[in-house]
């Protein structure tokens, strides 16, 4: 059986506030993760929201599909970008800190990333998305300091 991860990342003003919301799915079990930064990027987060599911997974060696509407995350991956930033240090690459633990984490399973369009009424893209602008909208002096981000 495969597990399904759906991801989305949210900033207001990009870099900003910002969240990301998670849905794992497997058989009938269903986890839902999100969390909300004082001030980060988008990018950061779609790429955060699938590292935080792949973190959330109890075995190594699984069969997942990870679905997002982000062109960067999938891209990255299926087009083979991350692997040569990886080969040449992630040097002048932004989020280097997140794609060396994606990296390690995507190393773990086998997993085929699919990209969606953003609010095209997929149940799971669009709670995802729920999600992560909840995050982003709740107070700033609640939420985390985003450790990764450098502007």
């Amino acid at each position: 059986m495969k597990v399904e991860i759906y991801s989305d990342g949210s900033s207001r003003n990009n870099p900003g506030v910002s969240g990301y919301g998670t849905v794992l799915v497997y058989g009938d079990h269903r986890k839902e993760i999100s969390e909300g930064f004082k001030l980060s990027t988008n990018n950061r987060m779609e790429l955060l929201g699938v590292i935080r599911g792949l973190e959330a997974l109890k075995k190594d060696k699984l069969s997942i599909d990870i679905t997002t509407d982000s062109k960067y995350v999938v891209d990255a991956v299926n087009k083979g970008w991350v692997f040569n930033w990886e080969k040449q240090d992630f040097k002048n690459r932004k989020n280097s800190d997140l794609w060396i633990r994606f990296l390690e984490l995507y190393r773990k399973h086998n997993i085929n990333m699919f990209w969606i369009k953003g609010h095209n009424n997929h149940p799971e893209n669009e709670r995802c998305d729920f999600l992560a602008t909840r995050e982003s909208g709740k107070n700033v002096n609640l939420l985390q300091i985003d450790e990764g981000y450098n502007p």
